[in-house]
């Protein structure tokens, strides 16, 4: 141990909901690989003493979505040592309110405190100066980081030691290249906390493709940076040692990983040599199913689910938003190339390009639902989320958007719409789940499964995160978990802590209503997979029919909205 100690505490923030409170679980689903990326390069600059032998570096991780953050006993610690950092990493336009909440409390301490993410960075990268929440972070003397924190962490730390933090590290001219750099690890007291133990790691960055409402290219760049097969293994290992076999791989788009096959190939001998069951996530492009071998490869190495950025059916949108890989013709045919692999599919579905009407969105989810063999459908409010070219964009107009960042999490209207009012854009939102997540569409997802070679069992607890999630807790499901926490004093700044005798009774009786409402769908999930799984008929859908058939029986091989299907049968 070293004769001065220096604590670093990174944490990642969660965000308000509609009633100011932060949005919490005992259990989250979506792990965060900004904090497994930051811990583990924090690790490695303690591990090879950068800051000199005498410096011991003391490392703790937190994830707001499942933990309370103990910013008392974090102040304490902090004050104990010789020197101490808090770090809010990987920070969204959503969570960046929170994240300067939590901040100012640490300011007040006299705590040093920095913020980085894709709010800070995407915003240094686009705009001409600094937007006032940002600037209003700043004069609080909350440092600011823009970029990725590999080979910059040590001379940030060192600035940390020293007292003399910068007002901003930017960092967004020079990417780092993701070979032989350190691999995202954190420990399992976090990642048990984590639905199905599950971890999450990057194996590259960036993606070539130009949509006008993504932050991901502006702030990763379009250029494909990779991680090496060795490195996967190696992190992988590394999770096994601790008990961790199931992962969800967060680059935007893995097709456009240059190494994807290296990296497939590598986990395919890992799985089929040593018998490892391992198990990931990935999120890719519509036209992935055409880069020879991807998809059977990502099953043989471990691929059970598949997220692909559907987001519309209606080509003029696709269009307009410089979507221009989306090929609306060739989507049944990706979608039964994963089912084919017994991989089960989620898409996701934008709401509010300039074309949409609720008329419409309700069109056009019953094309996809009659149509399209795609497992579950989430959906978004069209977002200019700073960072974006639509955000910079609206900003170079003076167009108007809501100033409040707590709402830029793809559920709430944020800027106006040509053809809707602000409202029924927000209720356009709030149907589309109803709508898709129909009795009758969930058992014809069951009946695909089963025809599919799928077992119908592997979609009900899906349905039920992401239906009932949005339902009944009135969150997107991707800030879902399991046991809504919600925590009195941990209520937004500016808004009025409630009083006990009301708060508690309250809440108790919101625990036992969901939980109430929430064993009713899971029954009546069950109810309808046993009918399912009962009925021994073969079962014959559209959906399923494959895309030569159609174009040999003379029928369309392309989603068609009712107005589409009149105007090809005239």
């Amino acid at each position: 141990m070293g004769e001065r100690r220096f604590v670093v505490e990174l944490i990642k923030p969660s965000h308000y909901d509609d009633d100011g409170y932060v949005i919490q679980w005992l259990r989250s689903w979506i792990p965060s690989n900004s904090l497994a990326c930051l811990y583990a390069l924090a690790r490695d600059v303690a591990a090879r003493q950068v800051l000199g032998a005498d410096v011991a570096i003391e490392i703790n991780a937190y994830d707001e979505c499942h933990t309370v953050i103990p910013v008392r006993r974090i102040i304490r610690r902090i004050k104990a040592a010789d020197c101490g950092l808090v770090c809010l990493v990987g920070v969204q336009s959503n969570q960046f309110p929170r994240a300067v909440d939590i901040a100012t409390q640490f300011r007040a301490a006299g705590i040093q405190v920095a913020i980085g993410g894709f709010h800070v960075s995407g915003c240094l990268a686009m705009l001409p100066e600094l937007p006032p929440d940002i600037e209003a972070a700043r004069d609080l003397g909350i440092s600011l980081f823009a970029g990725e924190a590999e080979g910059r962490l040590a001379e940030f730390f060192a600035d940390a030691l020293a007292g003399r933090l910068k007002p901003i590290y930017n960092y967004m001219n020079d990417l780092p290249g993701l070979q032989r750099q350190v691999t995202p690890f954190l420990p399992i007291n976090i990642i048990r906390r984590y639905s199905e133990t599950l971890g999450a790691f990057d194996a590259g960055r960036g993606c070539p493709f130009q949509c006008s409402f993504c932050t991901i290219i502006n702030v990763q760049g379009r250029k494909s940076r990779w991680r090496d097969a060795d490195d996967v293994e190696q992190l992988v290992r590394a999770n096994i040692a601790q008990g961790v076999y199931r992962f969800f791989i967060t680059d935007d788009n893995f097709a456009r990983n240059r190494n994807w096959e290296a990296i497939f190939d590598r986990l395919i001998e890992m799985r089929e040599t040593e018998g490892l069951t391992l198990q990931f996530l990935i999120q890719v492009d519509t036209l992935c199913h055409r880069i020879p071998n991807f998809i059977a490869k990502a099953a043989r190495a471990g691929c059970t689910r598949v997220f692909i950025g559907l987001e519309n059916i209606n080509p003029d949108n696709l269009l307009a938003a410089k979507k221009k890989q989306n090929r609306v013709h060739e989507y049944r045919q990706l979608f039964l190339d994963w089912r084919e692999h017994k991989v089960i599919t989620y898409a996701g579905y934008i709401l509010g390009f300039p074309n949409d009407t609720p008329e419409r969105i309700a069109r056009d989810i019953a094309t996809v639902q009659r149509e399209l063999p795609v497992d579950l459908l989430e959906f978004f409010i069209l977002t200019p989320l700073p960072g974006s070219a639509d955000h910079k964009q609206l900003y170079t107009e003076g167009a108007w958007m809501d100033p409040d960042m707590n709402k830029y999490d793809l559920e709430h209207v944020t800027a106006h719409h040509p053809l809707m009012s602000d409202a029924e854009w927000q209720a356009l939102y709030r149907n589309a789940f109803d709508l898709y997540y129909s009795p009758e569409h969930i058992e014809r997802l069951f009946r695909r499964a089963k025809a599919s070679g799928i077992k119908p069992v592997r979609l009900v607890n899906h349905v039920l995160q992401f239906y009932f999630t949005f339902r009944q807790e009135k969150v997107h499901p991707l800030q879902g978990g399991f046991f809504r926490r919600k925590i009195r004093r941990q209520r937004r700044s500016g808004l009025p802590r409630q009083n006990p005798l009301f708060f508690y009774p309250r809440r108790v009786g919101e625990v036992v209503d969901t939980h109430l409402k929430l064993v009713a769908f899971y029954l009546s999930l069950h109810r309808i997979r046993r009918r399912v799984e009962r009925d021994t008929l073969p079962y014959r859908d559209p959906a399923l029919l494959p895309v030569e058939v159609e174009r040999e029986n003379g029928m369309p091989a392309r989603p068609q909205s009712h107005e589409n299907a009149a105007v090809a049968a005239t």
